[in-house]
């Protein structure tokens, strides 16, 4: 990963949020040059999928957090429009249900987690309970936790006791071979502002924009210190986070598509090597067919 070192959030609290700049592309000097990278890229996850899925003892989790209109949805769809369907399950994580509400926040992505050999992608995740909840924390009260009445609610110590609580469930996941690459789409608030613009301006677009969205644009340094302290708190070695730029969205799915690609390389996928035994069999199953003829 060393040539996407800077993008790692760093797990010693040496740097800030502020520190990453949203229009950041790294050696990158074209849009024509990344979209060589990701067509190039798209083929090569297609193979090393085929590879995970053969192999059978790792899986994958990529989770994606961002602001609206970073280019989540965008960047799954170009990402990994190679890979194969039945390998790979896409779960956006929405206002929970009332199913949802009474279980712990951890259940419902808990889940959806990918099988071995699979690749699971989160787009929103179990962190919103880190942003949005910690933003508007009369949310928290409608998941009946004992004791969160009222002010509770705005103490830092339940934010502790869940940096914690994820920290150690993603060592456990880790350690239990599924993978975890986690994306926070770093985008601008002004680049934001011009999204939303476009969405209106564009009538097939119109569905993904709604006054909500310029409203919890009012919250948006509420939601910088909380994806701040988000990050410093769950950055780990194992688990980093990785601050991609996305005021170019060019860059953004190049980057994307080349650290899944690493990620699952460190892995030394192979097919699984076959006993004589099998051998054997298959060498008479094809000497069977072909009598056939």
């Amino acid at each position: 990963m060393t040539r996407f070192k800077d993008l790692i959030f760093p797990s010693d609290r040496s740097k800030s949020l502020d520190d990453f700049n949203t229009s950041y592309t790294i050696e990158y000097n074209s849009k024509k040059e990344a979209r060589l990278v990701l067509e190039e890229g798209i083929q090569k996850l297609t193979d090393i999928q085929d590879k995970l899925y053969a192999y059978d003892k790792y899986a994958l989790l990529i989770i994606f957090q961002a602001m609206d209109a970073a280019g989540k949805d965008g960047t799954i769809k170009h990402v990994m429009s190679g890979v194969n369907p039945q390998g790979c399950q896409v779960t956006s994580f929405r206002s929970p249900s009332e199913e949802e509400l009474d279980q712990s926040y951890l259940w419902r992505c808990i889940k959806a987690l990918p099988r071995r050999g699979n690749i699971g992608i989160f787009n929103r995740s179990y962190y919103e309970e880190l942003l949005i909840v910690r933003v508007h924390p009369k949310i928290l009260k409608k998941q009946r936790l004992p004791g969160i009445t009222g002010k509770q609610a705005f103490d830092s110590k339940i934010w502790n006791e869940r940096f914690e609580e994820i920290n150690n469930f993603e060592k456990y996941l880790n350690n239990n071979g599924t993978m975890i690459l986690k994306f926070f789409l770093h985008v601008s608030k002004e680049e934001q502002r011009q999204r939303f613009i476009k969405r209106i301006n564009d009538p097939r677009k119109n569905w993904k924009i709604s006054m909500s969205d310029y409203r919890e644009r009012k919250y948006w340094d509420e939601y910088m210190q909380a994806y701040e302290d988000m990050l410093l708190s769950t950055s780990t070695p194992d688990v980093p986070w990785f601050v991609i730029p996305a005021d170019n969205k060019w860059f953004m799915r190049a980057a994307v598509s080349e650290i899944i690609i690493k990620k699952l390389e460190s892995l030394d996928l192979h097919y699984p090597e076959l006993t004589e035994k099998k051998l054997k069999e298959i060498r008479k199953t094809k000497e069977l067919l072909e009598k056939e003829e």
